[in-house]
């Protein structure tokens, strides 16, 4: 019996992160961002990044008092990087039905999402160019968020598993 529930746990701290993006997803999907916003893309990307960063906090302290920190961490990774990536998403959406022209080519949702992907990976296939200024805006403070992202919010969230991990030693 110890077995099935030890992989019942595994299992079900696995399908939690892939619930979590594919809920994020899907809302990205389903809000409605199809007529302009009268230029509150600025104003959904400070609201956003709020978010992100409250969520962020929210999973620091959940991490904290996890019996299962690792898997907490994990679960914190797949809301938090999908959610900066899919703010930014929306942002580069809007900013495109807002302002015709901030991008070489007009910007459906999906075609926003692998923007936003593609700036993050730092491939940058060119394909899409960020052309008015407000969109190059948006993309330069996507740049640094990047390099926050992947320092300061992994430093944080795997800080917090590993004094967790310590004090359940102790």
């Amino acid at each position: 019996m110890d077995r099935m529930r030890r992989l019942l746990r595994i299992t079900l701290a696995a399908a939690r992160p892939v619930l979590s993006v594919a809920a994020l997803v899907t809302l990205y999907y389903l809000v409605p961002m199809d007529r302009p916003a009268g230029g509150g893309a600025f104003a959904f990307l400070a609201a956003g990044l709020a978010a992100v960063v409250g969520v962020v906090a929210w999973q620091v302290r959940a991490i904290l008092r996890s019996t299962r920190p690792v898997a907490q961490g994990a679960q914190a990774l797949a809301l938090a990087i999908p959610l900066f990536l899919l703010v930014f998403a929306s942002v580069y959406h809007l900013l495109a039905t807002d302002v015709p022209g901030s991008f070489n080519q007009p910007l459906t949702r999906t075609d926003a999402l692998y923007f936003t992907v593609t700036v993050f990976a730092t491939v940058g296939f060119g394909d899409i160019v960020a052309v008015s200024q407000q969109a190059r805006i948006a993309v330069t403070v996507q740049m640094v968020g990047d390099l926050l992202v992947l320092g300061v919010l992994l430093r944080v969230l795997l800080g917090a598993v590993q004094r967790r991990r310590q004090d359940r030693r102790t």
